[in-house]
C-alpha cells in the first residue's frame, strides 16, 4: 500500500497566497517590475577646465577625473553628447594669482569659464552647459561670497552673483546654478537675467546645500581650500542635523524664480530628497559630490566591493528617492555601461 505524501512544512507556509520572490527568479520579469530605471538622460557630468593647452591633470583626490583644458574639454564633450549625456556642469581652476578678496574675476566676460561655455557652445550644440555661479574659485579665502571683517557679507555678495549670472549667461551657459547659500541670490540672479534680456536662461538653484565634509576632494580640484583662520562655511551652508530647514529654503528659492532644485551632497541625504520632491514637485536634482565619488572608489581599489556595482546602486538610490537627475563624476563611465547594455538587449 502505498504510503500517502504528507507535507512536512509548517502550515503557514503551505498557505502562503504571495510568493514575493517568485517576482524575482528570473532578469526579464525582475526588470518587468523594477520600480525605478537609471537612464543616461538622468545625468549630468561636473567638468573642470584649466587654463592652458593640451592639458590632462589627473586629480589625485578624485582618482578617474582630470582637469582638462578648453581643447581637451571639447574632446571630452563630444564623447558625452555622443553617448547621450544631456549637460555638463562646467567648474573653473582659476590661477591664484588671478584671485582677490572681491572675487573680482568672476563678472569678466573673457573669464575661463565664459571661454569655455563659448566653445562648447559653438563645437557641442545640443549639450546642455550648466555653470557655477558662486565666488569660490575666485576668492582669496576661498568663500563663496565676497570676505570682509572677519565675515561673508551677504547683500554685497548677492550684487556680484546677480552680475556674474548675467555674464555666464550671454557667454553661453544654458542654465546658471548659484551654490553659493547666500540669502535672496536666486530673487536678484532672475531679476538681472530678465531685465538683460535673459529670461530663457535657467536657474539651477543649490537650494539645499549643506556645510559638508563631503567636498574635500572639489576643494583639492579647483584650488578653493581656506586658509588657515578663516571664517567657517556654517555661517552660510546649511547644518547637516536640519532637514525641515531644507524645505524651507527649497521654498523660497522657487518663489523667487528658481527652475530646478538641488540637494548637495546626495547619498547622506536621500531623506532630503524625498521630503523636497514629496513636497513642492519641482525637478529636483542630487548631486553625487566629490566625497561620495571618493569613498566609493577607495572602497573599491581596497578590494571592499566591485566598482561598477557599488557605483550603480548609489546611482539608484538618488532615483529611489526622488530625483530627476544626478551629478555625477561617473557620468561619461555610466553612460557608457547603459549604452552597451543597450545594445545588448537588442542583439
Amino acid at each position: 500500500m502505498e504510503t500517502p505524501h504528507v507535507d512536512a512544512r509548517p502550515r503557514y507556509l503551505r498557505q502562503l497566497a504571495e510568493r514575493p520572490r517568485r517576482l524575482r527568479r528570473a532578469e526579464w520579469v525582475r526588470a518587468l517590475v523594477r520600480e525605478h530605471v537609471l537612464v543616461v538622460h538622468d545625468l549630468i557630468w561636473p567638468v573642470f577646465v584649466v587654463e592652458g593647452d593640451g592639458v590632462r591633470e589627473s586629480i589625485a583626490a578624485l582618482p578617474g577625473v582630470s582637469r582638462l583644458s578648453i581643447d581637451q574639454l571639447l574632446v571630452d564633450a563630444r564623447r558625452a553628447r555622443a553617448l547621450g549625456v544631456p549637460a555638463v556642469a562646467v567648474f573653473p581652476v582659476v590661477p591664484d594669482t588671478q584671485k582677490d578678496d572681491l572675487g573680482t574675476r568672476a563678472i569678466d566676460p573673457n573669464g575661463l569659464a565664459c571661454r569655455a561655455a563659448r566653445a562648447l557652445s559653438e563645437s557641442v550644440p545640443g549639450l546642455g552647459i550648466i555653470g557655477d555661479i558662486a565666488l569660490d574659485p575666485y576668492t582669496s579665502q576661498g568663500h563663496d561670497g565676497i570676505f570682509r571683517d572677519g565675515d561673508v557679507v551677504n547683500d554685497e555678495t548677492v550684487e556680484v552673483l546677480a552680475r556674474m549670472a548675467v555674464v555666464h549667461a550671454q557667454a553661453g551657459f544654458d542654465v546658471v546654478a548659484p551654490s553659493d547659500m547666500m540669502d535672496g541670490r536666486v530673487g536678484a540672479i532672475r531679476a538681472a537675467l530678465d531685465a538683460a534680456g535673459l529670461e530663457r536662461t535657467l536657474i539651477l538653484s543649490y537650494a539645499a546645500k549643506y556645510a559638508s565634509a563631503f567636498y574635500g576632494p572639489f576643494r583639492q580640484a579647483v584650488g578653493s581650500a581656506r586658509p588657515s583662520g578663516s571664517v567657517d562655511k556654517r555661517t552660510y551652508q546649511m547644518d547637516p542635523a536640519n532637514a525641515r530647514e531644507a524645505l524651507r529654503e527649497v521654498a523660497l528659492d522657487l518663489e523667487e524664480g528658481a527652475d530646478l532644485v538641488m540637494v548637495k551632497p546626495g547619498l547622506p541625504y536621500l531623506d532630503v530628497i524625498r521630503q523636497v520632491k514629496d513636497r513642492f514637485g519641482a525637478p529636483t536634482l542630487a548631486y553625487q559630490v566629490s566625497g561620495e565619488y571618493a569613498m566609493l572608489r577607495a572602497g573599491a581599489d581596497a578590494g571592499a566591493f566591485s566598482w561598477p556595482d557599488a557605483l550603480w546602486e548609489s546611482l539608484l538610490a538618488f532615483k529611489r528617492a526622488g530625483a530627476d537627475a544626478i551629478v555625477t563624476y561617473a557620468a561619461l563611465e555610466i553612460a557608457e555601461r547603459l549604452g552597451t547594455e543597450q545594445a545588448a538587449s537588442r542583439s
